[in-house]
């Protein structure tokens, strides 16, 4: 229990680690102030019974004093509860807040690759769940059990001061609690794992039957894909219930020795008072401590059960906050020079030099070479699964190379800072996404400060201000997540928008305009010629009129350049490029 105090602990930052300190040390004297409670107990008690059997005259301030003390328990605690309750809430919703924000960041930094080794539904499942049992649960179960501890501690500790035999009776109690509370623990350390496991599973086939639902509609899966949901469902629900199932009985245990351990010290101080070894007033004030000795406890040990999934769930976002990201702040300068110049770099914009690239020990990039001069304009085509997309991304720095180097401005791009470097690009991919908000904070992503004048002016470059005053709230539509609400053309439009407002010198096209339709074909093309205007343009396309004007050529397949130059002597040389063209011209020729 403690390992799991400690790493929630180290789990939070300075801040809020304070917070959770300084409520320890104010449970600490709440703890001190319930304890308080039997002192006035044992005054009042002591008076009465002093009165009745011994014939003592009751004074008046035996009551006053005894008043005093509860008064002292009671605002005390309620005081110091209140302070506990405050800085545990603060401290846990700012360390979910926090962790969320820090999470988030950490990603931008890490490999593309670990996006592709890991599923949606596991991200998600960390930045929800895991921080939601971090900011409310964990905060809760943690210093429950610890407050339970520490009250039941102090009370035994104040037991001794009255009798040190019921003092042992209750601490074997206390010890015989702990044993069982920590099978308790065992018995769900299996089931935990699963339960994490089962939420991150679930997340991940509810996002995908969502993001997927037109495919399911459109190939008739609703049933299978449905059945597969709800037999995620279905696993989580008997992982649960089975968790429950484990924790009742235990849980039932704890309770039964709590209260046997009360009456045990019941049975103890009659039995010391009836041998004549214990004053009547010490055994009454005994017996009211058995009824309140364990109530912290329990309320406590009821809430351990969740401290090996707390445990697991702080472990699992640790560990996608230690995954080691790209160097961000840039290598040392004069040793990447020396490596560069080793390496027979050149001083072109934008070079690539005998760069290898491997995913899963399959090598995708395989020894390409390829200079880039300032505003050119390079297309990039090849059969599918070539390495197109990779290659572009080994260019802007999404993966760092395995072998070789890629330079910008002669300067190797591990040698920028990552925030630096990506001032450098701008992207407009196949697959646009549009953040659930207005049209015009989505166009001013990168600029979220910019007046509305520069978001309408890029707007109109994009040739996207028609359609968007046309809309009921014009630049202040809020769209549907993803851009749902709107067609495939004018997402891309608002994109290209979004890349105008970034004003980045190099611009790399991902089939920007593979899925557009005839209508938004000629507004698309009109947007991305104003983007690359003066800029150097990397595109990869496979439309003829797209391609065919570039500077130059790159065929790319299986990981290596094919073919390279200009569209008419890749055409005379009949190779790939050639046959890649006689293929789009037969396409465009089909008619229904």
């Amino acid at each position: 229990m403690f390992s799991t105090l400690i790493k929630f602990f180290k789990f939070c930052d300075k801040e809020n680690r304070r917070k959770f300190t300084g409520s320890i040390f104010v449970g600490i004297l709440n703890s001190l102030f319930m304890a308080f409670r039997i002192a006035a107990v044992a005054v009042m008690l002591r008076g009465v019974i002093g009165t009745a059997i011994e014939g003592q005259p009751f004074e008046t301030k035996t009551i006053w004093i005894s008043f005093g003390i509860m008064c002292v328990s009671m605002i005390g605690g309620i005081i110091t509860r209140k302070v506990t309750a405050m800085w545990q809430c603060e401290g846990g919703y700012r360390t979910c807040a926090q962790k969320r924000i820090e999470i988030a960041e950490h990603l931008r930094y890490l490999p593309m690759g670990y996006f592709n080794e890991n599923s949606l539904g596991e991200i998600t499942s960390v930045t929800t769940n895991t921080m939601e049992a971090v900011g409310d649960v964990a905060t809760r179960a943690v210093m429950m059990v610890f407050q339970g501890l520490l009250d039941t501690s102090l009370i035994i500790i104040m037991l001794f001061f009255f009798d040190w035999r019921i003092a042992l009776v209750a601490l074997a109690g206390f010890a015989l609690f702990e044993f069982v509370n920590f099978f308790m623990r065992f018995a769900v350390k299996d089931i935990s794992a699963d339960k994490i496991r089962d939420d991150a599973a679930e997340i991940g086939k509810v996002l995908e039957y969502i993001q997927g639902i037109a495919e399911v509609k459109a190939y008739n899966l609703v049933g299978k894909r449905s059945r597969e949901l709800n037999e995620v469902i279905n696993r989580r629900k008997k992982t649960l219930i089975k968790m429950e199932m484990r924790c009742i009985p235990i849980s039932n245990l704890q309770s039964l020795v709590a209260k046997l351990s009360g009456v045990a010290m019941m049975i103890a101080s009659l039995y010391f008072y009836l041998a004549g070894t214990m004053a009547l007033a010490d055994c009454a004030t005994m017996l009211v401590c058995s009824f309140m000795l364990f109530n912290a406890l329990e309320a406590g040990g009821n809430y351990s059960a969740l401290l090996r999934t707390i445990d697991l769930g702080v472990t699992k976002a640790s560990k996608i906050l230690a995954l080691p990201t790209m160097d961000i702040e840039g290598r040392d300068a004069a040793k990447a020079e020396k490596a560069a110049k080793a390496a027979g770099s050149d001083k072109s914009f934008i070079h690539a030099s005998n760069i290898d690239f491997a995913y899963d020990k399959r090598k995708i990039i395989d020894g390409i070479s390829l200079s880039i001069p300032e505003h050119s304009t390079t297309a990039i085509v090849g059969p599918s699964g070539g390495g197109k997309t990779t290659f572009c991304h080994l260019l802007a720095r999404f993966w760092d190379v395995d072998k070789g180097n890629v330079t910008l401005q002669g300067k190797d791009v591990r040698d920028y800072s990552m925030d630096n470097l990506m001032k450098n690009y701008s992207f407009v991919f196949q697959n646009v996404y549009l953040f659930h908000d207005t049209i015009a904070n989505n166009i001013r992503f990168g600029q979220p400060e910019a007046p509305m004048e520069k978001v309408i002016a890029a707007a109109k470059k994009a040739c996207c201000h028609d359609f968007i005053s046309a809309l009921p709230n014009g630049y202040d539509t809020v769209i549907g997540e993803g851009g749902a609400s709107l067609s495939g053309g004018e997402r891309q439009r608002i994109s290209i928008a979004r890349a105008i407002m970034k004003d980045s010198p190099i611009i790399i096209l991902d089939e920007a305009t593979a899925n557009v339709d005839p209508e938004n074909e000629r507004d698309l093309m009109t947007a991305i010629e104003e983007l690359t205007r003066e800029k150097t343009v990397i595109m990869i396309a496979h439309r003829l009129k797209t391609v065919r004007n570039a500077d130059q050529i790159v065929v790319i397949d299986k990981g290596r350049i094919a073919e390279q130059g200009k569209h008419e002597e890749l055409v005379a040389k009949g190779g790939i490029y050639a046959r890649f063209i006689d293929s789009r011209k037969e396409a465009v020729s089909w008619k229904l």
